[in-house]
């Protein structure tokens, strides 16, 4: 399996998964014109996509769910509520509805969307598995729950949740009602919530770790960066490859 953040941060967020001859997006945050210019970066063609995975219903993750769907005649994959809450975007797509919380299989994976804390209608992280092996994806945590934990438990490459520096974020600029929604058990997790995350997740079959969704504004790359490196150093049962999100070019492409 193989995986590129194509996009992460609070402008847009999105997602490349390849296994076998399939390609999935989750999320699709960004316009379907940069979308697009971005899986050229990685050396993907967008007409090679087969579905969208929508984990909920934020702009910042649905933008451009709708205009690539439509253009490149692939279904969207999403659940009932969230459907209804972006139903605007979705019109004249090709929708297939899942349930949070049961898996299903399309194509060549196993799909398990599992729900997540957050200020969303339906908010889910997924695993998605093949003969390939398996990989987690969690982000816009509000807390990390022990089914979270158990669900991204054993995965060969995690995308995890680094969204915020607590001080960085207490002493901003945001306003105080805001600084509380992303503190509240229906925000974002801090650099030190996703370290204490992956140090549960640690295993001698973990491959890759990509840290995503981080603020701006509330958090620096290299406060994450260190974080993990110190934790993985301090360790001696994997050496996993490490990769920051960015909000503006695709990272490179993990393989399992």
């Amino acid at each position: 399996m193989k995986i590129s953040l194509l996009a992460s941060g609070s402008k847009g967020n999105a997602v490349f998964v390849e296994s076998g001859d399939t390609r999935v997006l989750i999320d699709a945050g960004l316009s379907g014109v940069e979308i697009i210019k971005r899986l050229n970066r990685i050396g993907v063609d967008g007409k090679d996509l087969h579905a969208i995975l929508v984990s909920h219903d934020h702009s910042d993750h649905t933008r451009g769910a709708g205009t690539l769907g439509r253009k490149l005649k692939i279904p969207l994959l999403v659940s009932h509520p969230t459907r209804q809450g972006c139903e605007g975007l979705l019109k004249k797509t090709d929708v297939v509805e899942f349930e949070s919380g049961s898996s299903f299989v399309f194509r060549d994976l196993l799909i398990d969307p599992f729900p997540i804390t957050h200020d969303a209608i339906d908010p889910v992280g997924f695993t998605i598995e093949s003969r390939e092996g398996r990989i987690g994806f969690a982000t816009d945590l509000g807390i990390v729950t022990r089914l979270v934990t158990d669900k991204l438990a054993g995965c060969r490459m995690v995308v995890l949740e680094a969204n915020h520096d607590e001080e960085m974020l207490l002493n901003g600029p945001y306003p105080w009602h805001l600084k509380q929604r992303i503190k509240s058990k229906h925000g974002h997790i801090s650099n030190n919530e996703s370290m204490q995350l992956l140090g549960d997740l640690l295993h001698e079959g973990l491959k890759g770790v990509l840290l995503a969704h981080l603020s701006e504004v509330n958090n620096s790359p290299d406060l994450p960066h260190a974080a993990a490196t110190a934790l993985l150093s301090s360790q001696t049962c994997c050496s996993p490859r490490l990769v920051i999100g960015n909000q503006y070019q695709p990272s490179e492409m993990l393989a399992i």
